[in-house]
């Protein structure tokens, strides 16, 4: 009886708030109380854990692989070398600013391209994890998941990425946009050359980036309640936050 009612009570509060902020916070306590059915099997719990990456992973990638997915956001956008950061100043101090511009969005469109081949081999990654894997993620820290995919992903991950990553920057014309700002820093007197592999780079980069979409989504599904959108979700990380 205690359960229907609470059930009830978080809809009546959903329908009403239109869920604003303060609503959520109030339904996720709700939700908290709710029992969801008794310690989840070690199957549900593989089940439920390779539910829910496949959800956060395919998320990810959809979200950087669409236009400026890198570019328009400042958690993976991918700039200048560190070693080449001295390259765009001195363009920039000698009003060649177009070119260092072209050079970042055009790197940033290439790591977008690269970005549609990730899904796939996160997808294998989470189709060969074993039971005792989808259990230690479960139950270790807010970024173990993120952790195994770096661990199985990452050799996979530039190998794909690295031969698309080429092909765009020229398609785009990343290739010859840094080959152009490389030649004109080189010709400043005094200057030390550079000699940056961009395509080698900007794929690193954008494996990074696809790493840290996909520790957003991990803390998603594991503290935001309403992320949890099927039973499965719910019973097994409604465990995992008995076990905090």
């Amino acid at each position: 009886m205690k359960k229907i009612s609470l059930y009830f009570f978080a809809l009546v509060i959903l329908s009403l708030s239109s869920c604003d902020v303060q609503s959520q916070n109030a339904i996720g306590g709700i939700l908290k109380q709710i029992p969801m059915g008794g310690t989840p099997t070690t199957l549900e719990i593989s089940s439920g854990l390779k539910q829910a990456l496949e959800f956060g992973t395919t998320a990810g990638a959809d979200r950087l692989s669409a236009k400026d997915g890198f570019f328009g956001n400042l958690a993976v956008k991918i700039l200048f070398p560190t070693e080449a950061q001295k390259v765009e100043k001195t363009l920039r101090s000698v009003g060649l600013n177009s070119l260092a511009d072209n050079v970042i969005l055009s790197i940033n469109r290439a790591a977008e391209d690269a970005a549609k081949e990730a899904k796939p081999i996160f997808v294998s990654a989470i189709k060969q994890m074993t039971i005792a894997d989808a259990t230690n993620i479960l139950l270790g820290n807010k970024n173990s998941a993120t952790e195994y995919f770096k661990r199985v992903t990452t050799a996979q991950l530039m190998e794909k990425f690295r031969p698309v990553i080429t092909t765009s920057l020229s398609k785009v014309g990343a290739t010859r946009y840094w080959g152009d700002a490389a030649t004109a820093y080189n010709k400043i007197p005094l200057v030390k050359p550079v000699n940056t592999d961009l395509s080698t780079y900007v794929a690193q980069k954008a494996i990074d980036g696809m790493f840290i979409q996909v520790a957003q989504e991990e803390l998603k599904i594991r503290d935001n309640i309403s992320a949890r959108t099927t039973g499965l979700l719910q019973k097994v990380f409604g465990y995992a936050d008995t076990k905090k």
